[in-house]
């Protein structure tokens, strides 16, 4: 019997028992990348958050079906119904054309995040590939008076749909003319395009023949066709980021209900919050920021490193990102790394089942019990920590925890052979010291003494000789 998660639903804006509409399995839709760019480490925040949740769910016995999408069209570069198509733009920055930058990207995504250990999700789709599930759906709008046509495409009508401001808590009456979109001949401001018409004498990369005349389809139908057509027309768990919850997801569950007619459309609706950096400001491509996890690696920073930073902070709280946190990810990873090899000798160099004494029973239900509380990962790594340097555990114990434990964490901590961590120490304890010694030639003696003790904890010796100092890896 799967255990049972309790989850903060955005719809209810409460935490509540997952309860499956069909026991024993859980299918889970994630909004996924715009493919006209690298995706950037706030991006990778939220799949991060999405391999989480679904690795959670396999731990417990669930079977999962995990949903990702693959935005190749429509998007426009005002998140809404107005700009250009961000592939066309990313066509002319690369001169490519929107095929190619799409292919570009989405193996640079796809790269990236394997280096985080997440997880492929089980079923990828392109927009592009199911440009006829969404125009069928368009019609069964129109078919059913939902929707409408203008000079520039079809919209939605939100003042047919009555609960559609649920989701985003939305004053629609508040709401100045433009405040989401230009109305332009939209009828109202929260309408919004199911397909766009391509613009007369213009030539589009991507645009397809509809009943409505040749266009492209909307951002947001995009979803709701490829969820419907994987998931079924209701299903268990939509993930995105808070960014997507007054229009995007809004908008999702306005088309698909109003479509099959049946509510709700998602059980339960999660969304992972931002990750902020400088003035707390969030991390964009529009703001210039992109840092990459290829950037990290390139800087020395271990990918997995910025995956254990992501898990220290829980997935509904604001992650604020730094040199200095991110440096400190990085030599908290060495030293889980460090004492998991540690254990792992000690039990023999490899990984077995153990009948874990009480002590390790209290330990795994507290992993259990974190997990199951809305992903506590905080505490779990606070779990992790604790039973790694908890001496009434035996190494095989610690082994065994870990290995169950890092099912889901997936930060690696037992896959290199005993003593075999890298011959050649990070960059960021290579920093270390060289702070250390720049303090001892200041005579800086407690500061070096300090630097001293974070790098023997982290598993490494400091030799000084008469040539310069080095640092070996303890065996």
């Amino acid at each position: 019997m799967p255990e049972v998660m309790r989850l903060f639903n955005t719809l209810s804006r409460s935490v509540e028992e997952f309860q499956p509409l069909k026991a024993g399995h859980v299918g889970i839709y994630t909004c996924g990348p715009t493919v006209y760019s690298y995706a950037h480490i706030g991006n990778m925040r939220a799949y991060i958050f999405a391999d989480i949740l679904r690795r959670t769910f396999e731990l417990f016995g669930y079977q999962v079906n995990h949903v990702m999408n693959i935005t190749d069209v429509g998007h426009l570069t005002d998140d809404g119904d107005e700009g250009e198509d961000k592939l066309e733009v990313g066509s002319r920055r690369e001169g490519l054309d929107a095929w190619a930058v799409a292919k570009k990207y989405t193996d640079a995504f796809f790269a990236h995040t394997a280096m985080l250990a997440i997880e492929r999700p089980t079923i990828v789709c392109k927009a592009t590939d199911y440009i006829p599930e969404q125009i069928a759906m368009v019609q069964a709008l129109a078919d059913k008076g939902l929707a409408y046509q203008t000079e520039d495409g079809v919209y939605f009508d939100t003042s047919r749909f009555p609960t559609y401001t649920q989701l985003g808590r939305l004053d629609v009456l508040g709401m100045h003319e433009g405040h989401r979109v230009e109305m332009g001949a939209k009828r109202q401001k929260t309408d919004f395009a199911l397909w766009k018409l391509s613009k007369p004498g213009e030539h589009r990369c991507m645009e397809w023949d509809a009943p409505w005349g040749r266009g492209f389809p909307g951002w947001h139908i995009e979803c709701s066709a490829m969820a419907t057509k994987f998931l079924g027309e209701q299903f268990d768990i939509h993930t995105g980021g808070v960014d997507h919850i007054k229009v995007h997801h809004t908008n999702e569950i306005a088309q698909s209900e109003g479509a099959s007619g049946k509510a709700p459309f998602v059980r339960c609706w999660m969304h992972g919050e931002f990750l902020v950096v400088g003035d707390e400001v969030k991390m964009s491509k529009s703001a210039g920021a992109t840092l990459t996890v290829q950037t990290l690696a390139d800087q020395g920073i271990p990918p997995l490193a910025f995956r254990l930073l992501v898990l220290q902070c829980h997935y509904r709280k604001q992650l604020k990102f730094t040199e200095e946190n991110i440096a400190a990810a990085a030599r908290g990873y060495e030293r889980l790394r460090f004492l998991a090899q540690k254990a792992l000798s000690a039990a023999g160099g490899h990984a077995q089942a153990v009948v874990l004494s009480s002590c390790g029973e209290k330990y795994r239900r507290q992993i259990h019990a974190a997990l199951a509380a809305d992903l506590n990962t905080p505490q779990v790594l606070a779990c992790l920590y604790g039973l790694l340097e908890d001496q009434q555990l035996t190494p095989a114990e610690q082994v065994d925890l870990v290995s169950e434990l890092d099912q889901v964490l997936a930060l690696a901590l037992l896959t290199a052979a005993p003593g075999q961590l890298e011959a050649t120490p990070p960059a960021h304890l290579l920093a270390l010291l060289g702070e250390r010694n720049a303090a001892r030639a200041a005579k800086q003696w407690q500061r070096a003494d300090q630097l001293r003790v974070e790098i023997f904890d982290l598993g490494y010796d400091i030799l000084d000789a008469p040539g310069g100092t080095s640092l070996k890896l303890r065996s």
